[in-house]
């Protein structure tokens, strides 16, 4: 009998989720991603998320996976403002504790998050960057509707290029993210991500 899917609610991202970013920064979790941070690096990024919530322009939103009917915190995800190729869009990125992974809460997350990155209505397109060696990352791309573009490198952390996959998915209403290969060259220098992105369940 298959298992009943995991039911989650994204939370705006708050003063008191550092807690939850410092537990997202364990070596195993940040494998893909060059590695821990340091204290600081998590404070600046802490304070970027609650400036990213409070925003009201639409340059995105980060959020806290609350796992339901509890609320626990098991994740961070959310979507900003970038530019790919020329191109304003929206990035998105998620990351689940490794105690919660392998349930389809990642998966639950970014569904949803791409309902609230759609909804507001700025970008036609949002993108995903996981690195080429994180296969369950590619994997949820694949399976919540994104549509691979091919190859890139993007710079993560700063001064490293990462080779990760372009994952992409059509926000325009009615979409099924199913659009094919965007033209151009598959290495070039991209965007850094801003979160804890490309560690997926």
């Amino acid at each position: 009998m298959e298992s009943e899917a995991p039911r989650v609610r994204l939370d705006p991202w708050s003063e008191g989720d550092l807690g939850l970013l410092r537990a997202m920064n364990a070596p195993e979790l940040m494998s893909h991603l060059g590695g821990p941070e340091t204290e600081d690096q998590l404070l600046t990024r802490h304070r970027r998320y609650v400036d990213l919530s409070a925003d009201q322009t639409g340059r995105g939103r980060m959020f806290r996976i609350a796992l339901l009917p509890a609320g626990e915190a098991v994740g961070t995800i959310g979507f900003w403002e970038q530019t790919w190729r020329g191109q304003q869009m929206y990035e998105t990125g998620w990351g689940v504790l490794a105690a919660h992974q392998g349930r389809g809460i990642a998966a639950a997350a970014a569904a949803a998050v791409v309902e609230k990155a759609r909804a507001e209505g700025k970008y036609r397109y949002l993108h995903a960057f996981p690195s080429v060696d994180n296969r369950s990352s590619n994997a949820l791309c694949r399976r919540v509707g994104f549509s691979l573009q091919g190859p890139c490198r993007v710079e993560y952390p700063k001064g490293h290029l990462m080779r990760a996959n372009d994952w992409r998915l059509d926000l325009a209403p009615g979409a099924g993210g199913t659009e094919g290969p965007t033209e151009g060259p598959t290495e070039s220098p991209g965007p850094a991500p801003a979160s804890n992105d490309i560690l997926t369940t």
